[in-house]
C-alpha cells in the first residue's frame, strides 16, 4: 500500500480503516469479524486506523485495543474526542474545555492499551470554548508525550487557521466523495494546501451508498442510522440513485466496482489525501484495498466530474448540521 505524508511528517497508508461501523451505528457487529478486519488491514500494509472515544460509546476503542495487540509498531493511531457521550449512549453535547481534554485523552490512551496516540483530533469544534483553549490543552498533551499530532474534524477555515497558530496542525478530517465535494468549493482544500496540512477524507463510499448496493432503506437494518440520514430519506433517494446510476456506469466501462472507483477517485485527488472507507467485514476491506491499484485517466476523471458534480447529492449530509463547519 503507497504511503502519503499527513503534515510535515506524519506518514500513513494512503487508504486506512474507519472502525467506527465495528462497533455502532451501521446495525448489528461481530468482533471477532472486525478483529479480523483489522489484522487483514494490517497484512495489506493498510497501516492508519481511525476510531473515537463516542463510538460505541467506549467500546470501539477498546475493540482497536484488542486487535493491534502485539502489532502496535504496524500501527498509525488516530482517535478523536470532543463528542461527549455516557456509557449508555447519552449524548451530552460537543466539550471541547482544557479539562476535559486532558481526562479525554487519558481515558482513551487506557481503552486502547497504548502509551501514546498519533493523531489526536477535535472530533468537532465547541461554540462555547475557544478553539485557542481547546487547542492549548492539545498542544500540553503533545508535549507530556501522549500525542503524536494533532487534528481537527469538520472545521471552517477560519477556524483551522485558528487552532494551527496554536499548534501545527497535522490533518483536517472531513467527508469527502463522489457525493459530498464541499470540501473543494468551502476553502478548506484551499486551506490546508497553504497551511501544509493534510486531509483525511471520511465516507469516502458515501456510507456505503456509492457502492450500488443500497437501492432502499428497506435494505438497511433497524439499528443503522442511515435510516434517519437526509441523503437516504424517500424523497432524496431517487435523486441520489441517479448519480450512483452514473458512477456504476463509468465503473462497469473500466471493470471495477463502483466502491473501487469512488475510492480511486478521491485518492486521484491529491497526494495529500488519505482516504478511510469504514468496513466491518473482510471481503469488502480487500475490495477497498485494491481500489488503491486503479489508474484513473484524464477521460475518467472528466467523466466522473460530469457525473457527481459539485453539489448534486440531494439532502444534507447530517439531520443535524448545526455542529458542521464551525
Amino acid at each position: 500500500m503507497e504511503q502519503r505524508r499527513l503534515g510535515p511528517s506524519l506518514r500513513v497508508s494512503a487508504e486506512g480503516l474507519g472502525c467506527m461501523g465495528m462497533s455502532e451505528f451501521y446495525g448489528a457487529s461481530d468482533e471477532h469479524e472486525a478483529i479480523a478486519t483489522i489484522h487483514r488491514a494490517l497484512d495489506l500494509g493498510i497501516t492508519f486506523l481511525d476510531t473515537a472515544d463516542m463510538y460505541g460509546p467506549f467500546t470501539n476503542e477498546e475493540l482497536v485495543g484488542r486487535a493491534i495487540g502485539g502489532r502496535r509498531q504496524e500501527v498509525v493511531l488516530a482517535t478523536k474526542f470532543g463528542n461527549e457521550r455516557r456509557a449508555d449512549g447519552t449524548r451530552l453535547g460537543i466539550n471541547g474545555r482544557p479539562e476535559y481534554v486532558r481526562r479525554a485523552c487519558d481515558a482513551s490512551l487506557r481503552r486502547l492499551g497504548v502509551d501514546m496516540i498519533d493523531l489526536y483530533y477535535q472530533h468537532r469544534v465547541d461554540p462555547n470554548t475557544p478553539v485557542e483553549e481547546t487547542w492549548g490543552a492539545m498542544a500540553e498533551l503533545v508535549a507530556a508525550g501522549k500525542v503524536r499530532a494533532l487534528g481537527i474534524s469538520e472545521a471552517a477555515p477560519g477556524t483551522i487557521r485558528r487552532a494551527h497558530a496554536v499548534h501545527p496542525m497535522t490533518a483536517v478530517q472531513t467527508e469527502y466523495s463522489l457525493w459530498t465535494r464541499d470540501p473543494e468549493v468551502d476553502g478548506v482544500f484551499e486551506t490546508v494546501r497553504e497551511l501544509g496540512i493534510g486531509f483525511v477524507a471520511y465516507s469516502p463510499l458515501g456510507r456505503g451508498f456509492l457502492s450500488g448496493g443500497i437501492r432502499s432503506t428497506d435494505q438497511l437494518e433497524p439499528g443503522d442510522f442511515r435510516r434517519h440520514n437526509p441523503r437516504f430519506s424517500e424523497e432524496n433517494l431517487a435523486r441520489n440513485l441517479t448519480l450512483v446510476q452514473r458512477v456504476e456506469q463509468i465503473a462497469s466501462d473500466k471493470g471495477v466496482t463502483p466502491s473501487q472507483l469512488a475510492l480511486a477517485w478521491v485518492l486521484h485527488r491529491g497526494d495529500d489525501i488519505v482516504a478511510i472507507p469504514g468496513t466491518k467485514r473482510r471481503r469488502y476491506l480487500e475490495e477497498n484495498a485494491a481500489a488503491a491499484e486503479i489508474e484513473l485517466s484524464a477521460e475518467d476523471l472528466e467523466r466522473l466530474d460530469a457525473a457527481a458534480p459539485v453539489g448534486a447529492a440531494a439532502g444534507d449530509r447530517y439531520t443535524d448540521m448545526s455542529p458542521i463547519h464551525r
